[in-house]
């Protein structure tokens, strides 16, 4: 397991990073999901943990993450849309979880928890929905090494793209400077990433776009050529 300046080390030298959404992988098949994610040059796995009550669905929690983590040495950046993540914490650092985020709507003060999370020797994560407005995150940037912009409602997979969404990505370029890893997760695509990487997001969370393709080593490189030649300066 990697400690947290080893990981923002790796994240910011392998952006673009394209993160496979494990939402949509085949559950009933997930051993062979996990080499084939291992093979395929994917940097990272995005790991969505539902709870149900903060978002109307379930997911699977450190039970199933454990299980994973024996199987790829690919890192973890475990996206918490759960009501109370500060009472989980202990158990997604124990299962290796290298990046833990966790939404602003669900801890309005956040900062003592993604502080603990950074002592921890963790990648602390905030995440803010599609209708919350950056304002409402910018005051707690300084403590982020990682900001979630999501462009659909959070819960399932397969939703639309909402453009909208953006301009908080160049906002917090604008706001945080090239340190910060922004990452943005829901509808990205061979037709939205493009936009997305324009505005400055570093980390491309992609569901459908990889785990609906028939091979995923061809469609998370070609999402990362998109994003290389869309960002800016090039």
């Amino acid at each position: 397991m990697r400690n947290r300046d080893t990981m923002l080390s790796d994240l910011r030298a392998m952006r673009p990073a394209i993160a496979p959404s494990m939402l949509k992988c085949d559950f009933g098949n997930l051993h062979r999901e996990l080499e084939l994610l291992t093979t395929s040059g994917a940097p990272l796995l995005h790991l969505d943990v539902m709870d149900g009550h903060f978002v109307p669905n379930l997911s699977y929690g450190p039970m199933v993450i454990e299980r994973i983590r024996t199987r790829t040495s690919l890192p973890f950046d475990a996206h918490l849309m759960i009501s109370d993540p500060a009472r989980y914490l202990d158990e997604y650092i124990r299962v290796g979880c290298e990046a833990i985020t966790f939404h602003l709507e669900a801890v309005p003060e956040p900062l003592s928890l993604l502080r603990e999370i950074r002592r921890r020797g963790v990648v602390a994560g905030l995440a803010i929905n599609p209708e919350t407005p950056f304002s409402a995150a910018e005051p707690f940037l300084r403590e982020c090494d990682l900001f979630l912009v999501m462009s659909v409602r959070p819960g399932f997979g397969g939703q639309k793209f909402i453009p909208d969404v953006l301009s908080k990505v160049t906002q917090a370029r604008s706001a945080a400077g090239p340190d910060l890893i922004i990452s943005i997760d829901g509808g990205v695509s061979k037709s939205t990433i493009g936009a997305c990487a324009r505005a400055g997001a570093d980390v491309f969370v992609a569901g459908s776009s990889v785990f609906d393709e028939p091979d995923y080593k061809s469609a998370i490189a070609e999402l990362r050529d998109i994003a290389i030649t869309s960002r800016p300066g090039c």
